[in-house]
């Protein structure tokens, strides 16, 4: 089900480091699925880095960053909503041409799609307003439920978190899957589950605006990737996002929504992609 999407509108602070149009290779079927589209499968239930608004339109800094670097590539960008489960399987099936939605990369991955590093992101911890529980480091997760989307990292780390406790002689947390993000945040809610694993940024975003209290930070911290099944596709994307960091576009974008960048000096596909 295709998700509205927002227009390519930058805000005050990043106004005049608008990406212009330049010279790219052009890129037709079968770099792309349609021609002059960019096709991304999105989960958008993770603010501020992919939500929707209550006026229904696709927002936040990877819809941002995306929608920059299509631009850069004479594409359109056009957004499918999918669950996150689904969203590897469908690239292998050229159901679209890009996973924007902050992939975390892993040596298993980047041999079955072709992966470019944009962010760095680590595991947080989320409990309900106020913390009643008590929750202040992971090991006092120990016996409790904790809600997370099926077949993410978070899932994986999560699941590491109930070795590590069983491992110090404590007993395991619960994992309880969701279909999304959303799901297991109203579980939250509910009181449902104990605590709920997303990633540092969407934790501090519900924070502030007061739903939850994050209550276990910075664990596992690692890259986050845009995922092709195109080489030609990925290389050229890759030139377009080195574009936008010499043009000064991309560090103010991150800066803006507190995310941490990249550390190496350029964009590059990490990995070996596809065989």
């Amino acid at each position: 089900m295709a998700v509205k999407r927002r227009p390519l509108l930058i805000g005050a602070g990043l106004a005049a480091l608008a990406p212009t149009a330049r010279a790219q290779p052009k890129l037709a079927p079968p770099e792309v699925i349609t021609a002059g589209t960019l096709t991304m499968s999105i989960n958008p239930t993770l603010p501020p880095l992919q939500y929707v608004d209550e006026s229904g339109t696709l927002r936040g800094m990877r819809v941002e960053l995306a929608d920059a670097m299509v631009k850069l590539l004479g594409l359109k960008p056009d957004y499918i909503r999918i669950e996150f489960s689904a969203m590897v399987p469908g690239l292998a099936a050229k159901r679209w041409d890009m996973i924007n939605t902050g992939i975390f990369w892993t040596e298993e991955r980047s041999r079955r799609m072709y992966m470019v590093p944009t962010e760095r992101a680590a595991i947080s911890f989320l409990a309900t307003r106020g913390n009643p529980l008590g929750i202040g480091k992971w090991q006092d997760l120990a016996g409790r439920a904790v809600g997370v989307e099926l077949g993410g990292i978070e899932e994986r780390r999560t699941r590491e978190v109930a070795d590590m406790l069983t491992k110090a002689g404590l007993k395991p947390l619960e994992v309880r899957t969701f279909n999304n993000f959303a799901e297991a945040f109203q579980a939250l809610r509910a009181r449902q589950v104990d605590a709920a694993t997303c990633i540092d940024a969407t934790a501090m975003y519900w924070q502030m605006r007061g739903d939850f209290t994050r209550v276990v930070e910075g664990l596992f911290p690692q890259v986050a990737a845009f995922a092709f099944a195109n080489k030609r596709l990925a290389e050229a994307s890759v030139a377009a996002l080195n574009e936008l960091r010499r043009n000064g576009y991309y560090d103010p974008l991150l800066d803006k929504y507190g995310v941490l960048k990249i550390e190496e000096a350029e964009f590059a596909i990490k990995g070996p992609g596809p065989a």
